[in-house]
């Protein structure tokens, strides 16, 4: 069966904000996933499975449900056939090439089918353990796309967003107990219009944009071209961005690489602390994501360090949702104001 044609990722018109926001969770899984809010037909679920089609293919082990790294994971692996009482042959499996996934999360979702459960039915037979991984095995190194997030159970919620955090999974079951690496680019949407997150789960996304339709005649008769070609000819209409593609794929690989020697002045780390003050965020979370992000978005651009630019724009995605003590207009505001500051 033929797969269907994905829409290219350079090709999506505005929302400039939402796709940083996937770029950066994709170079860095560390920041905790991105929470975009707004409403329907704005590419959201069309950005999260173009952006997955121009990823290069991860090596993985041939029928390893948990997507475990042949080169950094071999001992995961090995831990992982014990915990389940497998026999290990002398040689590992052999190694496959695999596309990068969009995992999805339907919203009726229980925690066992997320997290993982016993498999009964080989206990029954066999009068053995068995562990059946769940989607958070099948979401390792992979895209998880929750769509509708709010409508989740807040349990299910919380456990999606412990793993995305801690980057593991711990299964326990009757008696049974044993994690596996669990890091993935977390993404959840939303329609504030049918129901708000609890605030304790809104701050544990790590970024979190706002977005609505295009607002511009021009803008919005672009799409629309680019839509009727794409839906006439997608082939063709794919060709013609394949270079954008590319390069985009190569420039999120360099920043994975790049990021661990990207370093930031203290000075810098002020300015944090005191911007995530002055918006009044509780905690310090917000500190420590708007770190990562500008870190990040350093990297995106190819430098090592960090510059005070980098720190307005991750501030734009990182304070928003974090602020109880104002309205969401103030918070908005508040931030524009300091970043004209910053920049006199």
């Amino acid at each position: 069966m033929k797969k269907a044609p994905i829409y290219p990722f350079p090709a999506i018109v505005g929302q400039e904000k939402m796709k940083l926001a996937l770029i950066l969770n994709i170079i860095n899984p560390g920041l905790s996933g991105v929470l975009i809010r707004g409403e329907k037909g704005t590419a959201k679920s069309t950005a999260v499975r173009a952006l997955a089609d121009i990823l290069p293919e991860i090596q993985v082990f041939d029928n390893d449900p948990f997507q475990l790294d042949p080169e950094k994971e071999k001992e995961e692996f090995h831990s992982i056939q014990a915990a389940l009482g497998i026999q290990e042959k002398p040689t590992l499996p052999v190694v496959t090439q695999k596309k990068v996934q969009v995992v999805e999360l339907p919203v009726g979702a229980t925690e066992d089918r997320v997290v993982g459960t016993l498999d009964l039915e080989y206990a029954l037979k066999k009068g053995e353990k068995r562990v059946e991984p769940g989607i958070l095995a099948k979401a390792h190194r992979n895209i998880l796309y929750v769509d509708e997030v709010n409508l989740l159970d807040d349990h299910v919620v919380d456990v999606l967003l412990d793993s995305a955090a801690m980057g593991v999974n711990t299964i326990e079951r009757e008696g049974v107990s044993f994690s596996h690496p669990a890091r993935f680019t977390l993404v959840g949407t939303m329609n504030p219009e049918e129901g708000e997150l609890r605030p304790q789960l809104l701050d544990r996304f790590g970024l979190c944009v706002n977005i609505e339709g295009i607002q511009t005649a021009d803008d919005r008769v672009a799409i629309m071209e680019r839509r009727a070609a794409f839906d006439q000819d997608a082939e063709t209409f794919s060709k013609q961005w394949l270079e954008q593609s590319r390069q985009l794929a190569d420039q999120i690989l360099s920043a994975r690489k790049l990021y661990p020697e990207v370093t930031v002045e203290k000075e810098l780390l002020f300015e944090i602390a005191n911007t995530c003050l002055e918006v009044g965020v509780d905690g310090h979370r917000g500190d420590i994501i708007m770190l990562k992000t500008s870190k990040t978005m350093a990297a995106f651009d190819g430098r090592n360090a960090v510059t005070s630019a980098d720190v307005r724009n991750a501030a734009d995605l990182v304070l928003p949702h974090r602020v109880r003590r104002q309205p969401l207009m103030d918070i908005a505001e508040n931030v524009q104001s300091l970043r004209k500051r910053a920049t006199a």
